[in-house]
């Protein structure tokens, strides 16, 4: 299973919570963004809930959005 998780973080976290983000296993990908989310995650792994929970428990973020991609349209990359 993949997903998206859209984050919003405190002032100026961005980065060091994208960079700490990255280091979870199963995330794939972990980017600070300019735009109304502040990190965009990619996650892969075999169940999402428990990668999202891992994720929302660093400080400093606010608000997380999680968007399940469905099977027949996850790319296999």
């Amino acid at each position: 299973m993949q997903a998206f998780i859209l984050i919003q973080t405190e002032v100026g976290k961005a980065a060091t919570i994208a960079s700490e983000i990255a280091k979870i296993t199963g995330v794939r990908t972990a980017e600070d963004v300019i735009g109304p989310y502040d990190v965009i995650v990619r996650v892969s792994a075999d169940e999402v809930a428990p990668v999202v929970h891992e994720i929302r428990q660093v400080a400093g973020i606010t608000r997380t959005l999680t968007c399940d991609v469905p099977e027949k349209s996850a790319n296999k990359n």
